[in-house]
């Protein structure tokens, strides 16, 4: 072994350290950053082949560097609720949104998402969350979503608002027995169009025998301006019969529908079921005192007046719902989870993001607990890898090894001195 093969030896000792400890020192940067993946230094050796047994020819040591890219990190909580964390396998979809709308695909543990101000959950990095439409329902609109070519970025502003039409009106009441044939009473209904717009009509019982009744509907009208007519009723009448008992026994026609056209917001057609039907909802019963009237027990009637969009909820299965200020919410996006069979192949790039390699394969679109796809926690984020410890632990090995080394340059060195001046 020469001296010049053990200061190349020692050199590259000291360029395998400084790789370690710039390893180190990124992992310690990095030891906040969500969803962060720790880096390893990996030292293998470098032998030069001999073929004396009288000589040793040193070789050296070679550095790479691995990451662990599939380890879990600790979820912890957080007080914006579009913030997410993978319970499990898998990467968030992420884009970079370019001019004409379409998006570079990227992978990521970083959940740190909220609204920009075009509506879009994003990272502070400027990497949006892709995800695919739903229905009301929380199913793919488009069938079945199998490549990134079938999401796009999720925008929560995409339904600033919310209406829902009336459809059904569950009444339950009492109609006066002692009523005579010819009295009348009526009830008030407030309903909504599918434009959110509030509209009222009075259902009319009229006696027309004994045990028998028929009701009437008139036209839809303002609430606050019953003369002001919004929409048009059918003019349809219902014959009612009640058994000795006082329970409706039958209704005809049946089922009752109350059909409104020509509705003035602009709104369409509204048609309401008026369920009266079920055991003990309409009955017949003397009057609780002596002014013959209705007696109500309870109205309840679907539909909703407009409202604002206020907040979005995910839930652990990445369906993401809008919810309003009326008390309706709307399913409207849902977030795949991409999974591959060697996700420590992937190459990182600045931002903590990732693109596939031929090594990590291609990926698999999943729902979020489908297969080794995670969980999706919401008002969640994945903390980093690094362990301060274990980095503190590693530089000073490193700091170690890099004095060693150093020191054999310096003892090498002046051995060749010694040798120059023997020459001398």
């Amino acid at each position: 072994m020469s001296l010049g093969n053990a200061i190349n030896t020692a050199v590259s000792a000291l360029n395998a350290q400084s790789q370690a400890i710039s390893i180190i020192s990124d992992n310690i940067s990095n030891s906040s950053t969500v969803g962060y993946k720790a880096t390893t230094a990996s030292f293998s050796s470098l032998v030069t082949q001999n073929y004396s047994s009288s000589s040793y020819a040193s070789g050296g040591v070679a550095v790479t560097d691995s990451r662990n890219v599939g380890l879990q990190g600790l979820i912890e909580s957080s007080t914006i609720s579009t913030n997410l964390a993978l319970d499990g396998g898998g990467f968030f979809v992420v884009g970079e949104l370019g001019n004409n709308g379409t998006a570079d695909i990227a992978y990521t543990r970083n959940g740190e998402f909220s609204a920009d101000k075009d509506g879009y959950l994003a990272t502070s990095s400027g990497y949006v969350l892709m995800g695919y439409r739903v229905d009301a329902d929380g199913n793919a609109i488009d069938g079945d979503v199998f490549t990134t070519d079938d999401l796009e970025a999720i925008d929560v502003d995409i339904v600033s608002g919310l209406a829902q039409a009336s459809s059904t009106v569950t009444l339950s009441a009492g109609l006066p027995a002692d009523a005579a044939v010819g009295d009348s009473v009526s009830l008030d209904v407030q309903f909504y169009d599918s434009l959110g717009v509030a509209h009222s009509t009075t259902l009319t019982y009229t006696k027309t025998g004994t045990n028998e009744w028929q009701m009437s509907y008139g036209d839809a009208t303002d609430p606050d301006d019953p003369t002001s007519v919004t929409g048009t009723s059918s003019g349809t009448t219902y014959d009612l019969v009640f058994d000795t008992s006082g329970n409706l026994s039958s209704v005809s026609p049946s089922p009752v529908e109350l059909t409104f056209t020509g509705i003035t917001s602009g709104a369409a057609n509204v048609s309401l079921t008026l369920d009266i039907q079920d055991s003990g909802s309409l009955t017949q019963y003397a009057a609780q005192d002596d002014e013959i009237d209705i007696e109500l027990y309870s109205l309840d009637v679907d539909g909703a007046r407009y409202g604002r969009y206020t907040s979005v909820e995910i839930d652990e299965d990445g369906l993401v719902t809008a919810n309003f200020d009326n008390g309706l919410s709307l399913a409207i996006y849902k977030i795949p989870v991409a999974t591959f069979a060697n996700p420590n192949a992937l190459q990182a790039l600045s931002n903590n993001v990732f693109l596939p390699t031929v090594d990590s394969g291609n990926y698999i679109l999943k729902d979020a607990g489908e297969g080794t796809a995670g969980l999706i926690r919401s008002s969640s984020v994945e903390s980093s890898t690094v362990d301060i410890a274990d980095e503190f632990s590693r530089m000073i090995i490193a700091q170690q090894a890099y004095s060693a080394a150093s020191k054999v340059v310096t003892t090498a060195d002046d051995m060749i001195d010694t040798l120059m001046s023997a020459i001398r």
